[in-house]
């Protein structure tokens, strides 16, 4: 069950010195412009079209899952291939789908950085970002979930997946119970970043939004 709370407090977003990693990253982006693989005018295209990139893609992704169960079995086998189904660019960096059940729960960070498929879900919020998160979800999943609002009941697993450069991961929230009937378009809406990161579950159905109005016909 989820309950509407804040977000926890994240005091320790970092605004420091680069590590060694943002340097060398630094210093690579600069030998690559250098040798002409890429000029200074296409990193900053791909950085702009990076920037402006939201949840919305991978909600459209979650919603035809929920109703196409061919397409979720290929979604589960290789998201990025799956992303080209629906005309979404999801990058050339792999992802993997990681599907909540009745049994399993599951949720994303990374203890290195802030390792996340922005192609899909558009940039990280600052919390993910911060040690807080990083650390203490690891180490007390459900703590930090219930800080989120999102109570998981004992008899359901939480498995924490560690994002990497060369791995991202994205939730495939289970579907809200009573949206059957729900177009794709309406379904996707109750899809959210924080869903799709596995910190919250997919919106309930809202009757006073007037949400069964959008129900296909059957």
């Amino acid at each position: 069950m989820t309950k509407h709370h804040r977000h926890p407090n994240q005091p320790d977003i970092e605004d420091t010195p680069f590590t060694r990693f943002q340097v060398m990253t630094e210093a690579l982006i600069e030998l690559l412009m250098e040798k002409k693989v890429f000029s200074a005018k296409e990193f900053r295209i791909q950085l702009e079209k990076m920037d402006a990139k939201s949840p919305a893609d991978g909600a459209k992704m979650v919603a035809r899952a929920w109703i196409d169960p061919e397409y979720k079995i290929r979604m589960i086998a290789d998201v990025n291939l799956a992303a080209q189904e629906l005309s979404l660019d999801a990058g050339h960096i792999p992802i993997q789908v990681l599907e909540n059940t009745p049994e399993i729960h599951n949720v994303i960070v990374c203890t290195l950085c802030s390792c996340y498929p922005r192609m899909l879900i558009g940039l990280p919020p600052d919390w993910y970002k911060s040690r807080a998160y990083r650390s203490r979800t690891v180490r007390e999943p459900r703590i930090v979930l219930a800080e989120f609002g999102t109570e998981i009941p004992n008899d359901v697993e939480v498995r924490v997946h560690d994002a990497t450069a060369d791995l991202r991961y994205m939730v495939l929230p289970m579907r809200p119970p009573g949206t059957e009937g729900l177009s794709e378009d309406t379904l996707a809406t109750l899809v959210t970043r924080d869903s799709l990161i596995g910190v919250s579950l997919a919106m309930p159905l809202d009757l006073d939004n007037g949400q069964l109005e959008n129900k296909e016909e059957i």
